[in-house]
């Protein structure tokens, strides 16, 4: 007969600690999926209603759901979301994020407060993970109960204004969304934890992400007939895709990580995570979901101008998505990206323009400004090009 071990069964895992060579796991990709359908129903909240108000309302429900999926961000670099009891915590908020997802379109109608129930629910899953990863760091977790203050209150906003309705809702979720982006203020950098490499590869595909959902939103434009105006519009749809990748991954990720990963571990670091990523990548990610909104309308009516919302949309948020370039490295590196911060210039004076041509033609500068812009710093900086993505992408951190 085999021996039978007189050993004490192990219990389960209730957590582990990620490791500083693991990058972004599979349940992370698949939580991030539900984040997608988030994106697409804020594009189509602002399709549906393409008017100054609709936009702010997009805007302010993307500013929300961001802010909880950063925290989600935080967290898995700190933990691993595959081990124990954060497995099963991280699919019943994947379930509240699906409900909140559904409720987009009325947001600010009858499914208000469903809405902020679901974001509730979202956030104190959040609170209640890093509670248990903190349990024997005294540091993070006095950070993690400030961070648990804020959230309370600010949900608490949420509640109240989505039962108040009307413009006070508006303003209760304004507040709600300034408040928590201020609670890292109050309660300091230093005692977070992060994976470098992790943390940056998350964010990076944050925004292919929502590059995608904007390949989606040209599929979702395309109800006409397929002519060849439609298949020009899809055409160009792909290249101005194309070139957000190119700004973003073919330098920018890189360099981004590598400096996040010389940074002093603690305050310096965190606090170059906060700006950069959690509050410098906001406005990439809105200008891409403006793009798609401006991507979706065009392909429904190819050879009719924009009107001056869906113009503002599509021209604004391709240059949101430079600024926001621009301003991280100005924060990393302390010096101006001008060719970027020029086209974005350019980009909001075409606005006058894209009202009075085919928004075919609004397409088509778009995608011939930032092809412009690719081409130059390609060509003006291929030695400093060279040495990033060849030398120091194998660089140690």
């Amino acid at each position: 007969m085999p021996a039978v071990s007189s050993a004490p069964a192990r219990a389960p895992r209730i957590t582990a600690v990620r490791r500083q060579e693991e990058r972004v796991l599979p349940l992370e990709l698949f939580f991030d999926l539900v984040f997608v359908l988030c994106l697409t129903q804020c594009t189509a909240l602002m399709a549906t209603n393409p008017t100054w108000e609709g936009l702010g309302q997009g805007l302010l429900i993307l500013c929300l759901i961001w802010w909880a999926w950063v925290g989600y961000a935080w967290l898995t670099s700190v933990i691993d979301p595959e081990e124990g009891v954060v497995r099963i915590v991280i699919f019943t908020s994947m379930a509240a994020f699906l409900v909140l997802a559904l409720c987009v379109p009325d947001a600010f109608g009858d499914d208000a407060v469903i809405f902020a129930c679901a974001y509730g629910i979202v956030r104190a899953a959040h609170i209640a993970l890093f509670l248990i990863a903190s349990r024997d760091d005294p540091e993070l977790r006095r950070s993690v109960l400030g961070l648990g203050g804020g959230t309370a209150v600010g949900v608490g906003l949420l509640l109240a204004g989505a039962i108040a309705g009307g413009e006070a809702q508006t303003v209760l979720w304004i507040l709600s969304f300034v408040l928590d982006m201020a609670e890292p203020a109050f309660f300091g950098a230093a005692g977070w934890r992060l994976m470098p490499s992790h943390f940056a590869e998350r964010h990076g595909l944050i925004v292919l992400i929502a590059i995608g959902e904007s390949i989606v939103a040209i599929g979702a434009g395309a109800e006409t007939q397929i002519d060849a105006g439609v298949i020009t519009a899809a055409v160009l749809g792909i290249v101005v895709a194309a070139a957000l990748w190119w700004l973003y991954f073919d330098v920018v990720a890189t360099a981004a990580e590598h400096r996040l990963s010389r940074a002093t571990p603690g305050r310096e670091q965190n606090e170059i995570a906060r700006d950069s990523y959690s509050f410098l990548h906001f406005p990439m990610v809105a200008g891409i979901v403006l793009i798609a909104l401006g991507m979706k309308k065009t392909l429904g009516e190819v050879g009719e101008p924009l009107k001056a919302e869906t113009a503002v949309a599509i021209l604004g948020g391709t240059s949101l998505y430079l600024i926001g370039h621009v301003a991280f490295r100005l924060r990393n590196i302390r010096t101006l990206n001008v060719q970027r911060l020029v086209c974005a210039g350019v980009l909001l004076a075409l606005v006058p323009v894209a009202v009075a041509v085919d928004a075919l033609v609004t397409v088509a500068m778009i995608a011939a400004l930032l092809t412009a812009v690719i081409t130059y710093e390609t060509l003006r900086f291929a030695e400093l090009r060279d040495r990033i993505r060849h030398q120091l992408a194998r660089e140690p951190g």
